[in-house]
């Protein structure tokens, strides 16, 4: 498996054997680290099950073991952070 920045992968205990419950983690990037063979260090963020980032990680894994998840969650709705518009001035107008 290649890993690029932006894939999400399910680690889980075929990854490594300090994985024990299966969790969704996003690339961010590839560390370029001296490992053994076979293995590698990545940065990312582990979701939850409704995909927003819950922990920035950075974690060992066997690229071999880790999977490409079955289902992909939707990606919560931004909020806007813009504040909301003023009701309009009546201008001393009666209603």
């Amino acid at each position: 498996m290649t890993l690029r920045a932006g894939e999400l992968v399910e680690v889980t205990r075929e990854a490594s054997v300090q994985f024990v419950r299966p969790f969704l983690f996003r690339v961010i990037r590839v560390l370029d680290l001296v490992t053994y063979d076979g293995w590698v260090w990545l940065d990312g963020y582990q979701l939850n099950a409704k995909g927003d980032a819950v922990a920035r990680r950075s974690i060992f894994v066997q690229p071999a073991g880790l999977r490409r998840p079955r289902t992909v969650p939707a990606p919560a709705p931004r909020r806007s952070t813009r504040p909301a518009a003023a009701p309009p001035r009546t201008a001393g107008r009666r209603l």
